[in-house]
């Protein structure tokens, strides 16, 4: 398939975990079976969710599109343990996630995998927009156009929804089994065999704050920061909470203070 001057044919696994999500899972699945790159498989490991509702609705997907591969695990582990099932079912070239309430805008997978054949890059990333429970669109998060190990380690800049990466450059990896941060230990992983990253900054795809969402509950993961630079550097609690305090607090604020400014300033001119 051709698409301009890009030769579409490489597969793209997707990533996605589920847990008791309900519809809003149908708005993430839509949205990636409706991309201009069709070449995908949607690989959907469901985290023993005790709702119905969602387990129905992932059974139907499957069998109304056989890009959908579903898989129901038999104990709760996290998204980490989901997400690393998928990963091993995954036959695609490319690697990419999106959780079960985030959702990607229609030309993300044709922009990115092109952008990535340009770069000739391992790891890639972009931008993207945040919104409310209810899908409401309140503001962006802007990346930095590259990013190499040693800024990651100070702080994920990498949106989980929005990151893909390249097995044929270095083969598979997956999360440590640590139960929260698991996508940023990936990403440093991942860093430490390509050494650098890179972003397009148009954003290209939607994250959603669910209330009350591990992601939303900073102070508690605390711990589990200090736990990706024992997992993927071999830190000790010493090293590891003594590099939170001396660099990635202040870079972490510093980040989420500028996207305070950004967003204000696009609401102004609106």
């Amino acid at each position: 398939m051709i698409r301009g001057n890009t030769v579409m044919n490489d597969l793209v696994s997707v990533i996605m975990p589920s847990y008791n999500t309900g519809k809003m899972i149908c708005e993430s699945i839509d949205s990636i079976l409706s991309q201009t790159y069709k070449n995908i498989e949607l690989l959907i490991s469901d985290d023993h969710s005790s709702d119905a509702e969602t387990i129905d609705i992932l059974k139907d997907y499957a069998q109304k599109d056989e890009r959908v591969r579903v898989f129901f695990l038999e104990r709760n582990g996290g998204a980490g343990v989901a997400r690393n099932n998928s990963i091993k079912e995954a036959t695609g070239r490319y690697i990419a996630f999106c959780d079960s309430d985030d959702r990607w805008l229609p030309e993300k997978l044709e922009r990115q995998i092109a952008f990535m054949r340009e770069k000739d890059c391992c790891l890639s990333f972009t931008s993207y927009f945040t919104c409310e429970y209810d899908g409401e669109i309140n503001g962006k998060v802007i990346v930095p156009p590259t990013l190499t190990l040693s800024q990651e380690k100070r702080d994920n800049k990498i949106g989980c929804l929005t990151a893909i990466y390249d097995t044929s450059k270095f083969g598979k990896f997956y999360m440590p089994t640590i139960r929260k941060r698991q996508d940023w230990a990936l990403f440093l992983t991942i860093l430490k065999k390509c050494q650098k990253a890179y972003a397009i900054q148009e954003p290209l795809a939607i994250y959603r704050k669910v209330p009350g969402s591990i992601s939303s509950k900073k102070l508690n993961l605390i711990k589990y920061n200090a736990k990706v630079y024992k997992e993927v550097f071999g830190y000790s609690d010493l090293q590891a909470y003594t590099y939170l305090t001396l660099f990635f607090f202040p870079t972490y604020f510093t980040k989420k203070f500028q996207t305070w400014v950004n967003n204000r300033r696009t609401n102004n001119s609106e």
